[in-house]
C-alpha cells in the first residue's frame, strides 16, 4: 500500500452510556457528527469530531471495567491552561498540569465517565 493511502486513525471506545460520554467529550471540544440509535431508542454509537480530531463511542455489550482500560487518548489543544481552568470550574477534576520531558509545553490527565484516561497536551 502506498504511504499516502493511509488517511488517519480513529479510536473507538466502548462506554456504558453513549449520550453521557458524548456530553462529557463535548467539554473537550468534540461534537456529535453522526449517530446510530439502537432498538431501544437509545444511542448505540456516535462519531465525534473536534477540529482535526475524531473519536467514536459505542455502547458496551458488557460491564466496562476501568481497571482494564489499556489505552491512553491524547488530545492536543491550543489553549491548555484555559481549558484546564474551564474543566476544573465544570467539575471534571483535571489533574495538575505537568511538563515531562516529552511535553515541555504541558499536559494534564482526565478520566472519562468509563475510566478511560484522556491526556490533554498543549499543541506545538
Amino acid at each position: 500500500m502506498p504511504a499516502n493511502a493511509l488517511r488517519g486513525v480513529v479510536p473507538m471506545l466502548h462506554v456504558v452510556d453513549v449520550a453521557a460520554s458524548a456530553a462529557w467529550y463535548a467539554h473537550l471540544g468534540f461534537s456529535v457528527q453522526n449517530r446510530v440509535h439502537g432498538p431501544d431508542g437509545g444511542l448505540s454509537w456516535v462519531w465525534l469530531q473536534g477540529g482535526d480530531a475524531a473519536l467514536m463511542l459505542a455502547r458496551a455489550s458488557g460491564t466496562v471495567d476501568a481497571g482494564m482500560q489499556a489505552a491512553l487518548l491524547y488530545v492536543y489543544v491550543t489553549e491548555l491552561v484555559a481549558l484546564h481552568e474551564t474543566l476544573g470550574t465544570e467539575g471534571l477534576g483535571p489533574g495538575e498540569i505537568c511538563t515531562p520531558f516529552y511535553a515541555p509545553r504541558g499536559e494534564f490527565r482526565l478520566t472519562d465517565p468509563d475510566g478511560w484516561t484522556v491526556m490533554v497536551m498543549q499543541a506545538g
